[in-house]
């Protein structure tokens, strides 16, 4: 999983060992759409995005070669993934919501994730209140994340958004109910075993 910072080690420093036993790439957003395309042609992997606050140019220029699930629900490899992009809105860019606007976006992802039976793995670029966000306007978590996890109940969330690197004193990961809450930012591994094994 890939967040927020261009990770050296994947992009400049790349080495195919780095990726081996990787079998998917996720991005929690705001990163360059070079490095996106770079990792699904040099690892050929499948990876699945769903859009940062700064990733305005996804909307005329997506990544390609890789899948936007942003509002969706993908299956890969027997797991069920449920994707919503964007950040709470303090200003007038793209992929920001308010908290009535992410609550519809939740809404409506909810019909899909009852069709797909479940979710296993929810992924987000911000964070749920509460849970890996920070004081700040722009980095508040959506309150409406807290439902879509109550109903659903996945294996794990992960989001992006608040960057460790700001000095913030915010852990990799924290616990909502036994749900895992990671925050991604830059680069992390996560095993998960495939449903029903």
């Amino acid at each position: 999983m890939i967040s927020d910072v261009e990770c050296p080690a994947l992009w400049d420093y790349y080495q195919p060992d780095r990726v081996a036993g990787i079998d998917a790439i996720i991005s929690c957003g705001d990163l360059k759409r070079e490095y996106l395309e770079f990792l699904v042609t040099m690892t050929g992997k499948p990876l699945l995005y769903v859009p940062g606050n700064h990733d305005t140019r996804y909307e005329k220029n997506p990544p390609e070669g890789c899948e936007s699930i942003d509002g969706r629900v993908v299956t890969l490899g027997g797991l069920r993934f449920a994707g919503l992009g964007g950040c709470k809105k303090y200003n007038d860019s793209p992929f920001q919501y308010t908290e009535k606007e992410m609550a519809k976006r939740v809404r409506k992802l909810h019909r899909q994730i009852r069709k797909a039976g479940g979710i296993d793995v929810f992924i987000s670029h911000a964070s749920m209140t509460g849970y890996g966000d920070a004081e700040d306007a722009a980095h508040r978590g959506f309150e409406c994340f807290h439902d879509l996890a109550d109903r659903w109940r996945p294996q794990v969330m992960c989001h992006g958004h608040v960057h460790q690197s700001y000095g913030w004193s915010i852990p990799r990961q924290l616990d909502y109910n036994g749900i895992p809450v990671i925050n991604v930012y830059e680069r992390f591994v996560l095993e998960l075993p495939a449903r029903g094994a």
